[in-house]
């Protein structure tokens, strides 16, 4: 008895090894985190973002730089009348004059270029928050375009069984031509809406290749769309702008502005010229020093423009910055609404009301094939059972794309000290 079990646990391992191997492996997964991740990558917003950080951190060692020295040569005393004739008294003058920055220029362009780095890195967070919007909502419709593709050919099925249910009932004398020419109408209209959802599908693919840049071999994770929350009860939170990267732009913008007016006023402060140099007296053959200073007279042009210019922008990216605050509190009070309502329609249209569809026309078809029920009645209630599933499938798409926004709206902004 013990020889005959083992010889039936062996048979039944063997039995499950070779159903193993003759099944098709599992085909793997391309999830919305992976490919957010390639897209990331190979999104040319991301690379010229990149670009505009090192342009703007090589605009900070630009800033940081004293100006360069100047080199000077004079000759005098030359081509005049009497003792001067000729280069006979020519005075020649050669040196070198070293610009003195004063008022703090040097730093205050330095912080101009700061402040535009940091403006510069949060760009890159913006473009990192659009490519992910817009690869989530890429890969939301690819997957509701295949879901309806299913849909429609699982409708175009069902027409063609109920084609050949009519002729059926026609040719037993039960029902008139009509019906079957109606039937044949149904499926002749479902075959053509397989073909339209799966240009669709197809189309939303390769949309969504484009974007991660390369082509998609895998399946995608279908089982996303029906990951729809509970329901929740309970006031929300209000709506806040404050750590959002919108809002960090706008006080990057302000944070400019404010490098600004201080660049503006410190080059109010004339800037000195110290200019050492030899000078050979040609007609001694004698050599001497000399020292210059120079300072420009602020006369035609002494900065206040630039200064009143610079405190405008500066009022208008303040300005700017509290109507952006409240432009993005309001949008996410829109969008958290949007996002309620989204879930409440698609618990609804994914679940009782495609249930009730379920089962009308499940009892239409019993009952027309039993004679209790027209095709009329039958026709009704497979239209409406497309219907629904269709507005099911827009429903949960509707629901990620609305929470899509939501996150982007609400996307916190990069912490940490700026390098």
């Amino acid at each position: 008895m013990k020889k005959m079990l083992a010889a039936m646990l062996a048979a039944a391992s063997c039995a499950t090894m070779a159903q193993a191997q003759t099944e098709p492996p599992a085909r793997p997964v391309l999830t919305l985190e992976a490919a957010l991740s390639v897209a990331g990558a190979a999104a040319p917003a991301t690379e010229a973002a990149t670009a505009g950080i090192a342009a703007a951190r090589a605009s900070r060692t630009a800033a940081g730089l004293r100006p360069n020295p100047v080199a000077q040569g004079q000759i005098e005393n030359v081509v005049g009348s009497g003792p001067y004739r000729g280069l006979r008294s020519a005075e020649t003058t050669i040196g070198v004059a070293f610009p003195i920055e004063l008022g703090g220029k040097r730093g205050a362009r330095v912080g101009v270029a700061n402040a535009q780095l940091s403006r510069a890195e949060l760009r890159a967070a913006v473009a990192a928050a659009d490519v992910r919007l817009q690869v989530t909502r890429l890969y939301v419709e690819a997957i509701a375009a295949q879901r309806r593709l299913i849909t429609a050919r699982d409708q175009a099925r069902i027409a063609g069984d109920a084609l050949r249910a009519a002729s059926v009932r026609v040719r037993a004398g039960r029902a008139s031509p009509l019906e079957e020419q109606r039937a044949d109408v149904a499926r002749i209209n479902a075959a053509a809406n397989v073909e339209r959802a799966d240009r669709l599908a197809v189309a939303a693919r390769a949309n969504l290749a484009q974007r991660i840049g390369r082509p998609i071999d895998d399946a995608l994770d279908d089982a996303l769309l029906d990951r729809v929350p509970a329901a929740s009860y309970g006031p929300e939170a209000a709506p806040s702008a404050a750590g959002t990267l919108a809002l960090a732009a706008a006080d990057a913008d302000l944070a400019i502005a404010d490098a600004g007016v201080r660049l503006a006023r410190a080059n109010r402060v004339p800037d000195l010229n110290i200019g050492p140099a030899l000078r050979r007296l040609e007609a001694t053959n004698d050599t001497a020093a000399v020292l210059s200073i120079s300072i420009p007279i602020p006369l035609f042009n002494n900065g206040r423009a630039s200064v009143a210019q610079a405190s405008a922008e500066r009022s208008k990216a303040d300005a700017q910055r509290r109507v952006t605050a409240l432009d993005i509190e309001q949008a996410i009070t829109d969008a958290r609404a949007e996002v309620a309502n989204a879930a409440i329609a698609a618990r609804t249209a994914s679940g009782p009301a495609l249930s009730a569809a379920q089962e009308a026309a499940r009892i239409a078809r019993i009952g027309y094939r039993e004679g209790k029920f027209g095709q009329l009645d039958l026709l009704d209630a497979e239209r409406t059972l497309a219907d629904t599933r269709v507005a099911a499938i827009d429903a949960l798409a509707a629901y990620h794309n609305a929470r899509a926004r939501l996150e982007r709206l609400t996307a916190p902004a990069p912490q940490g000290d700026q390098p």
